[in-house]
């Protein structure tokens, strides 16, 4: 059983082998290839090679072209700093006046230099790997998108002083992710992850005003367009569960602070929604030993269900202990009833391969 079968198989609440890994790693895998993270986040190549490389060596089940949350909004000309080897900085707001807001136009994702990016990701992707592992693509949400463009400390005070500008802001939004979405799943992604994080930061009440609608009709344009919907809300999202249940996404991540149990239960009884998570990345994957990881894998496995994916709650901190990746990887060996029939092939089995490997293998360029 391949990687895509598994997720498939996993995803119908059907046997499989073992339960999926779909640890998000961004940061991690570009060190892991030996490559800065301004190379990650503006060189589709970079983000390819990285993503393959730790698939292969920490047997995850899914190839991401995740990078960071400004590639839509850099389209439209938000002035982002990429430090050579740190993360992406935007220290002034495109919307520094609600007035601005009228000189948005859409900008059509293969124009857009960094959208155009990720659709050669996930192009690369399904050339190199299609049919082995499914491929996941990435666009903000509609509020989350608006936090970008406005800057989430004004645009909280504007959800209270100017609701209905701010239902303007989000409805050009949902329509540029629609977009961009569309294009990505042409381009041969069969996930399309949707972050919304600014959403744990409210209240349940604005999130089913401000951000469920909309994620419900990029949701259903997704469903349309022939790709699976990933919902990612960082976070403390307890207390709406049930409302991410009814966003129509068919994979709802939970971060660590949320009780899975009770959460995989909550998703299910709402209509059959598959949960992703949710052990702590920080305490346990990058603080932790091995065999903490392997308890709090076993632990997600046994309050999961069978259609539960596992991953850390969020993304794979930089410099976790490669033992501890592959402690998660033979806890669900353990649990599960396969082997690695079916994974990518591996000029290693147990260890992790040197970093070489993968810069001759992609042709990249060591900085």
């Amino acid at each position: 059983m391949n990687s895509y079968e598994r997720y498939q198989a996993r995803l119908r609440g059907e046997p499989v082998d073992r339960a999926p890994n779909f640890d998000i790693m961004m940061q991690y895998a570009a060190h892991h290839i030996g490559q800065p993270l301004s190379r990650y986040y503006l060189d589709y190549r970079v983000l390819v090679a990285a993503n393959l490389a730790v698939a292969e060596d920490f047997y995850l089940d899914i190839l991401q072209a995740i990078s960071d949350p400004y590639r839509e909004a850099a389209d439209h000309g938000l002035a982002v700093e990429f430090p050579e080897d740190g993360l992406p900085l935007s220290k002034e707001p495109l919307l520094v006046d609600p007035g601005d807001l009228a000189k948005l136009r859409p900008v059509a994702p293969e124009s857009g230099r960094r959208m155009s990016d990720r659709l050669e990701a996930i192009r690369s992707f399904r050339e190199q790997a299609g049919g082995w592992a499914p491929i996941m693509g990435w666009v903000e949400g509609a509020l989350a998108e608006a936090a970008d463009l406005r800057g989430v400390g004004q645009l909280m005070s504007d959800l209270y002083d100017r609701p209905e500008w701010v239902a303007d802001l989000v409805e050009f939004c949902a329509e540029e992710a629609i977009s961009f979405a569309r294009a990505q799943v042409a381009a041969g992604a069969d996930i399309i992850g949707v972050g919304d994080a600014v959403c744990s930061q409210i209240s349940p009440k604005m999130y089913r005003q401000f951000a469920l609608p909309y994620e419900q009709r990029l949701f259903a344009a997704i469903r349309e367009a022939g790709g699976v919907g990933r919902l990612h809300i960082c976070g403390n999202t307890s207390r709406i569960v049930a409302d991410m249940a009814r966003s129509g996404a068919p994979i709802v991540d939970l971060d660590w602070m949320v009780d899975w149990g009770q959460a995989v239960r909550t998703l299910a009884e709402e209509g059959g929604i598959a949960a992703c998570g949710n052990f702590d990345p920080v305490s346990v994957m990058l603080q932790g030993t091995p065999e903490q990881v392997q308890e709090a894998v076993l632990h997600c496995l046994a309050a999961g269900n069978a259609a539960s994916f596992i991953m850390a709650g969020c993304e794979i901190p930089d410099g976790t202990p490669p033992a501890n990746l592959l402690a998660q990887y033979e806890a669900l060996r353990a649990a599960g009833t396969g082997s690695h029939a079916g994974q990518m092939p591996r000029q290693v089995d147990e260890q992790v391969a040197p970093v070489s490997r993968h810069v001759r293998r992609t042709g990249l360029e060591a900085p």
